[in-house]
Formats: structure tokens, sequence, C-alpha cells
């Protein structure tokens, strides 16, 4: 059979990647044809998931084996053919291609097609992909020009310019002892 899976991305302007794979074909061969279709460099552990009808995520498909979670088996995408989770039209799915940001590509199983063919080919293109990884510095506006985080230079970071031991009221708290170690 010849599987027809749509890629897109809410990210990318107009972005539609459109590929024909052969149902023996594994998902790295999948994984290989998309990185080629968006000029992506082979250097992230990207990984799929077969969702469900609201897009949740069900079965992993890693790139190289990883600790198994219990309600799923640990699937590799080089032992893993397409056609081991693949099995209906509108199947769903989703490429990781920006881990470190949980950046994806939804998929679906458009069509399921007589024949057979060598691998997978991407047989339309359309849009501009998205930057493969996020390049916002997340700790951006954390650090100060003197190289100190913002709660290092802020005396009142805690609030302890307000403290008033008439605030807290000690109802409970008299029958509490750290020094017996009953604690721990």
């Amino acid at each position: 059979m010849i599987y027809q899976i749509t890629f897109s991305c809410e990210e990318g302007e107009n972005f539609r990647r459109v590929f024909e794979a052969d149902s023996e074909a594994t998902f790295l061969d999948l994984h290989k044809a998309i990185l080629e279709s968006v000029n992506y460099p082979d250097d992230q552990m990207t990984s799929f998931f077969m969702c469900n009808d609201r897009w949740e995520k069900e079965q992993e498909v890693t790139l190289i084996p990883m600790d198994s979670n219990f309600e799923y088996d640990n699937m590799v995408m080089d032992s893993t053919r397409l056609s081991d989770l693949m099995e209906e039209q509108g199947q769903r799915l989703i490429y990781i291609f920006d881990p470190m940001f949980e950046r994806y590509f939804f998929g679906s199983l458009k069509a399921i097609l007589p024949g057979t063919m060598e691998g997978v080919r991407c047989v339309e293109s359309k849009g501009k992909a998205p930057q493969q990884l996020h390049t916002e510095d997340p700790t951006e506006g954390l650090i100060g020009k003197d190289g100190k985080a913002d709660w290092e230079t802020d005396e009142d970071f805690y609030g302890d310019s307000q403290y008033d031991e008439g605030d807290i009221d000690m109802e409970g708290f008299q029958d509490l002892s750290f020094d017996d170690g009953s604690m721990f």
C-alpha cells in the first residue's frame, strides 16, 4: 500500500508538505524525508507521536531507544514500519522537530492507495517551513547588565520589607518541634 501523509504547521505561513510512502517504509525513512523537504539538519532528538482525534499524544516513536512509558511500548524509528501504527485513513500524528520547545508538525494519513513504491518521497511542498530551533533565550530579561539575576539585586524580592510578625496566625504551630527529629 502507498500512504499519502500530509503535514502542516501553525507557525509556517501556508506551510504544507505531502509525502507518499510505502506502507513498509520505516518512521526513520519518513523522518529523513521530512528533514530533507524543510532543509533541517539531522541533529535533534526528534520523535513522532501517534495521536487521537483530539491531537492528544499516544504512542511515541523515538529516534533512539529511550526508557519506556509503562502505558506504551518503546518504539524506535529505524525498526518501526509505518504500517505498524498507521492503519486507517484520517490517522493523526505529530512530528516533533524542536524538542526543547516542543514544536511540531501536525500530520494526517490522508489516503491509502493501492500499489507499492520505494521508501518515502515528498510530492508537494508549499510555504516556508518555520526555523527549526527556537532562537529565543529563555533567560533573556532575567539577568541584568551587572551580571546578576533580578532576585539577587532586588532587596524587596521576597517581600521581607513588608513582613510583620502580627500577620502570622500561630494557631496550630505550637505543637511543632523541630528539635526532636520527629519530622523526618
